[in-house]
């Protein structure tokens, strides 16, 4: 039953945001003048502010109503699915708006990858969560729950929410730029394309094997076996993190295509992501050590395997016995 609640709380969130832009193009698209609208009305504003009009829906939907929603559950899991798919409400929202110009295939090519990006990491998502809708929160957000104890209730709408609408709106800008240049299609989105799908497939590949590994100690638990304390197979032996690399991958090639139409400030959006997966990083890390049937066998994973970038081993630096 909560599950379907859930359920039904996740498929009705987004709708004010939704109806609201679905009515200005309904409004925009009947209206009897062939100008654009003045600028000193609601849809004008609309109109000629694409990017501030992405801001304000975000802000009212996802920062307010979202923490809203987690205050009265006591649960902030509502943000974690809707992380995977906001970026593909945006590339829609981008393509569709009334000021939207681009190359055809530049903007059915991103917008398809940006489908697939988002099916397979909600597919991860609700895997990893046993298919179950909002059956718990992200950990960090439980242990910064503790830290602030009774505060929180406040906090969270800065850490949890508004943050989230610097970190997605940032990444999403290329999304922005696709749409506001139709100059044609160039090696330069070739090659973006290629990453872009070179970080999916890596993501998928390493989420799918650090999913079977836990899945695999699980088992090994409930039948009263040791579990294997560390992850050392497939691609997580060459990266440690191999599932960030993928993420980052896909953002930073993202780019590629907003500096190929002349919009390379938008670097800042991924720059920031990077430094806050960065941060991330050291966090998991830290609580991997915490765990003392897993800390020496990590501590040894983190001296001969890269961090983020996949790369061969390091040796152990542990001397070889002399021959007599």
């Amino acid at each position: 039953m909560g599950s379907f609640k859930n359920a039904a709380i996740a498929f009705l969130a987004p709708l004010p945001s939704v109806l609201f832009y679905l009515s200005f193009l309904h409004h925009y698209r009947h209206r009897s003048s062939p100008s654009p609208p003045p600028s000193d009305h609601l849809w004008g504003w609309c109109f000629h502010h694409p990017l501030l009009l992405a801001n304000v829906l975000f802000f009212a939907n996802v920062d307010v109503l979202f923490w809203l929603i987690g205050l009265l559950l006591s649960n902030h899991w509502l943000i974690d699915l809707y992380w995977t798919v906001i970026p593909v409400m945006l590339v829609h929202y981008f393509a569709s708006h009334p000021l939207a110009k681009a190359d055809a295939a530049r903007s059915a090519v991103v917008t398809v990858l940006t489908w697939v990006w988002s099916v397979r990491l909600t597919h991860n998502y609700f895997r990893r969560e046993r298919w179950q809708w909002g059956a718990r929160e992200d950990w960090r957000f439980n242990e910064m729950r503790k830290e602030y104890g009774r505060p929180w209730w406040w906090i969270s709408f800065f850490a949890v929410y508004l943050s989230q609408q610097v970190f997605l709106i940032g990444i999403c800008l290329p999304m922005y730029a696709i749409h506001s240049s139709d100059k044609p299609w160039n090696i330069w989105d070739s090659l973006a394309t290629v990453a872009c799908l070179s970080g999916i497939v890596i993501a998928y590949f390493a989420d799918t094997q650090l999913y079977e590994f836990v899945s695999e100690n699980e088992t090994l638990s409930k039948h009263g076996a040791p579990s294997v304390p560390n992850l050392d197979t497939g691609i997580w032996r060459y990266s440690r993190h191999p599932n960030y690399f993928g993420e980052q991958l896909w953002w930073w090639s993202l780019f590629v295509y907003a500096w190929n139409v002349g919009q390379g400030w938008m670097f800042i959006g991924p720059l920031v992501n990077s430094l806050c997966l960065a941060y991330v990083t050291v966090l998991v890390e830290r609580r991997m050590l915490k765990k003392d049937h897993r800390a020496e066998a990590y501590r040894e994973y983190q001296r001969r395997t890269s961090v983020w970038i996949p790369w061969f081993k390091r040796t152990s630096g542990v001397p070889k016995a002399k021959s007599s």
